[in-house]
């Protein structure tokens, strides 16, 4: 009887221990990646001996201080040795433009990531995550602009898709019968093709995940180049997420059909950064978080908020103006110079004129320090 009992406490420890670690590697399955910029370098090069990892609250720093501004006061000393490793040391070499991509549903993108040249190159670390969520602390709104990527559309159509197809060197067949309910193939790295139905739910969830990405990123540069025309160029933050593997995971399970989604995905941001890199002239960088126990309802890793808020009459004067405005202050500031111009150059041209027609005498003014005869 004693042995009974033994064993049955010895398999009641064994199963409450593998259940304990179980939840402690689910919790830790989340890692960065920092992509830099191919013509600029605001990360230290991969010769540097990377750290084991890093927490939410020192990817937060990160970002804040490639964003122009200074890390959090409660940043620790170690938080900041591991910026140090992470960050080039010169403060007027930031980008002042920052991505961050969330994505769910995959815990080890190293097997899909490998092969790839942009995340290949990037600066890959493991998340401690001892903490859910972590906000991202930026001075206040005059001073940078903040853009979602999470925009939500319901208005696709098959014409979208064929151009995704396309754009993603892959072919797309509509249902002549019904809309959004053909079938897309996309070439995949290795030779493969992922296909998909648009009759499917999962499948219909994923592509049109990539049509918002894909699309949010797209009015992020149309802003970009509007706030590039504006009287202050303020820093630039896009951060969204990306559930579409999470979707995939769902439907299919962690392998097969999930992992090929993954290599889309990889293969859609690579096209992205490419866009980003030509629209910023490189001053951006990427860091792109790997979430893989994270449900969709929990929210995002990391949240912004303000610090300070400034005043009303701040704001009325930091207004973003439109196209025409802009157009009438240049109207104005050029005649204003050509008009100062040109009366200057007539009070040059009189001056020299009188001056060489002159009498040659004495003049009081001239010479009214002199005694005359």
């Amino acid at each position: 009887m004693d042995s009974l009992a033994r064993f049955v406490c010895f398999y009641l420890l064994t199963v409450s221990s593998f259940f304990f670690f179980s939840q402690a590697r689910a919790q830790g399955t989340a890692s960065v990646f920092f992509i830099d910029s191919s013509t600029h370098q605001f990360l230290r090069s991969n010769d540097v001996v990377e750290p084991d990892s890093m927490s939410l609250p020192e990817v937060s720093a990160a970002v804040s201080v490639l964003l122009g501004f200074a890390p959090p006061a409660s940043l620790s000393a170690a938080g900041s040795s591991k910026l140090n490793e992470v960050l080039e040391p010169n403060p007027f070499n930031r980008p002042r433009a920052v991505f961050v991509l969330e994505v769910r549903g995959i815990a080890d993108p190293t097997l899909v990531v490998k092969q790839n040249s942009m995340f290949k190159s990037a600066y890959e670390t493991k998340i401690d995550l001892g903490l859910k969520k972590v906000e991202i602390e930026l001075p206040d709104e005059s001073e940078v602009s903040v853009f979602s990527l999470d925009e939500q559309s319901a208005d696709y159509n098959d014409n979208e898709i064929s151009n995704f197809a396309s754009w993603m060197g892959g072919s797309y067949v509509p249902d002549t019968l019904e809309a959004l309910n053909g079938e897309l193939a996309i070439p995949l790295a290795n030779g493969d093709q992922l296909k998909l139905h648009m009759s499917k739910e999962a499948d219909r969830k994923f592509i049109t995940s990539h049509l918002a990405l894909i699309h949010n990123f797209r009015r992020a540069m149309e802003l970009h180049e509007d706030l590039l025309h504006s009287i202050h160029s303020p820093a630039e933050l896009l951060t969204g997420s990306f559930d579409g593997i999470k979707v995939l995971e769902e439907q299919y399970g962690s392998d097969g059909v999930a992992q090929h989604g993954m290599e889309v995905l990889v293969a859609v941001m690579t096209k992205i950064f490419d866009l980003l890199e030509h629209a910023y002239k490189g001053q951006i960088v990427g860091a792109i978080l790997f979430d893989g126990v994270a449900p969709v309802e929990s929210g995002k890793m990391l949240n912004v908020v303000f610090t300070s808020r400034p005043s009303a009459r701040w704001l009325a004067e930091t207004k973003t103006p439109t196209n025409t405005t802009v157009v009438e202050v240049l109207l104005v500031r050029k005649t204003i110079a050509w008009i100062t111009g040109i009366i200057l150059l007539i009070a040059t041209l009189l001056g020299v004129y009188f001056l060489l027609n002159m009498p040659i005498t004495r003049d009081t003014l001239l010479y009214s320090n002199v005694k005359l005869d």
